[in-house]
């Protein structure tokens, strides 16, 4: 028990606060413990507090380079002790993936600053979880960190959703993700865009690899060449300019419009053929089946997938050299599959570094 504690709390990086000022000012008031220059602008830009538009967005995720963020955002009652603040963000970075987890606590802490109006209180209850993995207080709620299983934050976003909305075309994303590519998701609404590429990596469930979601990209120079580092990636937008940046994308998915592109550039990679319109049924008829739950269907997707990878076993041999498993290109050439089949399994195989260099 005290071993999964001390692995569990591991993973907190710090705690930050944000407030805006009754003149419309948004600025960096406390962190712990110290966070260097480029995340706290990152993290301003992500609390929507400098927002021109003033939509108030209670809760938002993302990661930038391995950290990942999750803020709270809140608007201060006239009863508050917070005379000259009008709102406030409270900020933790971590390196795991759990929405959920994080919303809860930094709830937690958003109550405690407006009761006392001081990070003092807040930096209890964040020591307290980070060395015990827990903090409670009869007013303020309890939290305990391993009521948050990093499984059920992989399983929270609905791929039935997905399919009711995309249909057969999510073969297409199933594609991409096998192949490792680079999705780009648009939608104007935050909340839209993080729930849809939170649930993407399901697709691909044998890797369990939420590292490829950056689920609250801006048109940033820096986040662009931190995200542009990444073999492949799920990566989510609210600026519709992202369109005309084909230099970001394999696959364009603009959620508004329930619309799939593929870039020219990875057509020949995402070839479809008779495979994919198999896999592209299984996953139209798992997903309709009013008995079976969401896990079920990625379950049936999952075993599907297993099935692709069964066709390449016989043609992958183990490197003279330690050991790797590689393809034998001529042998797959030999078993005179479908072009399209074949061009599939080429390039799995390359995405899951089985190609002799």
């Amino acid at each position: 028990m005290a071993a999964v504690v001390a692995m569990d709390t591991q993973l907190m990086l710090g705690v930050g606060l944000i407030e805006k000022d009754s003149n419309g000012e948004a600025l960096w008031v406390w962190c712990y413990p110290s966070t260097t220059a480029s995340l706290r602008n990152l993290l301003l830009r992500k609390c929507c507090l400098t927002d021109e538009n003033k939509l108030l967005h209670p809760f938002v995720f993302g990661q930038y380079r391995r950290t990942w963020f999750y803020v709270t955002t809140v608007e201060v009652p006239d009863s508050s002790v917070l005379k000259k603040v009008t709102h406030f963000s409270i900020v933790l970075t971590a390196k795991d993936f759990n929405p959920e987890k994080y919303a809860a606590f930094t709830r937690i802490l958003c109550r405690i600053y407006l009761k006392y109006g001081s990070p003092v209180k807040m930096m209890e209850s964040y020591i307290a979880v980070l060395t015990k993995g827990i903090c409670q207080s009869e007013e303020n709620g309890s939290f305990l960190s391993r009521d948050f299983d990093s499984r059920k934050a992989y399983l929270a976003g609905s791929i039935k959703d997905i399919v009711s909305q995309f249909g057969m075309e999510t073969v297409i994303l199933h594609t991409a993700l096998m192949l490792k590519k680079r999705i780009v998701v648009y939608h104007p609404k935050i909340e839209a865009v993080q729930e849809f590429t939170r649930t993407l990596p399901a697709l691909v469930w044998h890797r369990q690899d939420w590292t490829i979601l950056h689920s609250y990209m801006h048109l940033h120079a820096e986040e662009l060449e931190g995200l542009q580092m990444c073999t492949g990636y799920i990566a989510g937008f609210v600026e519709l300019e992202v369109s005309n940046r084909p230099d970001l994308y394999d696959v364009f998915v603009n959620l508004a419009d329930s619309e799939i592109a593929i870039a020219p550039l990875a057509k020949e990679a995402m070839t479809m053929g008779k495979l994919h319109k198999e896999i592209g049924q299984l996953i139209v008829q798992s997903a309709e089946d009013p008995e079976k739950s969401d896990s079920q269907v990625i379950q049936d997707i999952a075993l599907k997938t297993k099935e692709i990878f069964t066709h390449l076993a016989p043609f992958s041999e183990v490197s003279d050299d330690g050991g790797k498993v590689i393809l034998n290109v001529e042998a797959l050439k030999q078993q005179r599959f479908p072009p399209a089949t074949e061009n599939f399994l080429y390039h799995l195989a390359a995405a899951e570094q089985m190609l002799k260099v």
